[in-house]
């Protein structure tokens, strides 16, 4: 029979009690409270792993700056607006008339069906040439030395905004159903590079450089989404270079622009007259601005402030904190369209969005970069923020497709389908006991 020393048993227990105690009083990594950076991080990735979050990024981002413009363009234009035509909301009203328009397309192109948008594109290229051609007849008129309008009569359009995004959703369609054949040159550039190029070549003969670039740009972006090989795009990019040499070597009016681009102090009160009002207006800008209505260049030293070099107004009236947000609004949006792209399950959705995306960016870098003089004046508007009718509802119809692209991601399109069906027995609930008690 084995004899228990109660001591030792003791003092045994007392150990694994001190033991026990000692371990369970260790740290952690889970009692170990979060830093603030890191629960910043995890609310930020919490945020961005929503079904919807790339839905509303577009959304808030786009509205913000939608709304900011309208702002800015009753600053910048009541003056001119009261000295021309006698009542200084002459142009915002006009804004506000085109914001309308361009919203009620946008929530169509949200809501059309999948099918019914890639061949809305078919038409809208062919009716995208035919406006253009329309150009050189008697309807069109030149301004600003483009001859790039067609006058209706009631109104006057610029059909090289439109042809952007008829391009885009046209070229997402073609080059979605030939998905599976893009390894094959053929394939990838027929019919995509003809058509687009034609379209590129109708706005190059206008005269209206600038937008001929932006065109280029998202041709040659959505072919480098597509997986085009480096050589190609290479090609496409020299091609692209000696293009644009031609357009200022063949332009007496763009060959004085890239003087004065070269040289601040030549022709002052000529082709260097509204970049340097523009560099005034956001040197006088500051920190935190003149003030809302403050600008003292939109009194005649700045020309047509409302539309191209309206961020220069911005500058000067909200000065680098308000010139910074409008930065970080087209950041937002930009990261949101790449979201949306990379997100996609469906080929089609997937080009037109990168599509989208490009187009907004690099015409808004253009024209940032024109403002702050780091390029010769190209008559490139801002997304979304400028003036003008047509760019406008233009632009607020590709933020329609985008918005249609971010509702089919593949989580948010779950999400969605699951609001349905849960909001069917609802509705027939309803009409069921209404139609007991009738």
């Amino acid at each position: 029979m084995a004899t228990v020393t109660p001591g030792r048993t003791g003092r045994t227990a007392a150990k694994s009690s001190r033991s026990s105690t000692t371990a369970g009083s260790r740290p952690t990594k889970t009692d170990i409270a979060p830093t603030p950076t890191r629960s910043l991080r995890l609310w930020l990735q919490a945020v961005l792993d929503r079904p919807l979050t790339s839905y509303h990024l577009v959304l808030g981002s786009a509205s913000i700056l939608v709304a900011l413009g309208l702002m800015m363009v009753l600053s910048a234009s009541s003056v001119s607006a009261f000295m021309i035509y006698d009542d200084a909301y002459f142009y915002v009203k006009r804004q506000a008339m085109f914001l309308v328009m361009g919203v009620v397309g946008a929530i169509a192109l949200v809501r059309m069906p999948h099918h019914v948008l890639r061949v809305l594109g078919w038409f809208g290229v062919a009716l995208a040439t035919l406006l253009l051609i329309l150009t050189y007849t008697a309807l069109g008129f030149e301004s600003g030395g483009n001859r790039n309008w067609i006058d209706l009569g009631f109104t006057s359009i610029q059909p090289s905004e439109f042809a952007k995004l008829a391009m885009i959703i046209w070229g997402a369609d073609v080059l979605a159903r030939k998905d599976k054949l893009l390894d094959q040159p053929r394939h990838l550039l027929i019919p995509y590079l003809p058509v687009c190029g034609i379209l590129i070549l109708l706005v190059v003969f206008q005269g209206d450089a600038g937008t001929a670039v932006v065109m280029g740009s998202i041709m040659v972006g959505v072919l480098f989404v597509v997986g085009t090989p480096m050589r190609v795009l290479a090609t496409l990019g020299f091609c692209a270079v000696g293009g644009v040499v031609a357009l200022f070597v063949t332009s007496p009016v763009r060959m004085r622009r890239l003087a004065a681009f070269l040289d601040p102090t030549a022709d002052l009160n000529g082709a260097n007259d509204q970049a340097n009002a523009g560099m005034w207006a956001i040197a006088s800008g500051g920190w935190w601005g003149q003030g809302l209505g403050g600008s003292r260049q939109k009194w005649g030293g700045l020309p047509v402030a409302h539309s191209d070099f309206i961020f220069a107004v911005i500058g000067e009236e909200l000065g680098l904190f308000g010139s910074l947000i409008v930065l970080a609004l087209f950041l937002v949006l930009g990261y949101a369209g790449l979201r949306i792209a990379s997100r996609s399950d469906d080929a089609f959705r997937r080009y037109a969005a990168a599509g989208v995306t490009i187009w907004f960016m690099v015409q808004a870098l253009i024209n940032l970069a024109v403002v702050l003089r780091l390029l010769p004046i190209a008559g490139v508007p801002l997304p979304l923020v400028s003036y003008g009718g047509s760019a406008l509802i233009a632009n607020l119809l590709a933020l329609g497709v985008l918005l249609s692209c971010a509702r089919h991601e593949p989580d948010a399109r779950t999400l969605l389908a699951s609001r349905t069906r849960s909001t069917k027995p609802r509705v027939s609930a309803v009409v069921g006991s209404r139609r007991k008690s009738a």
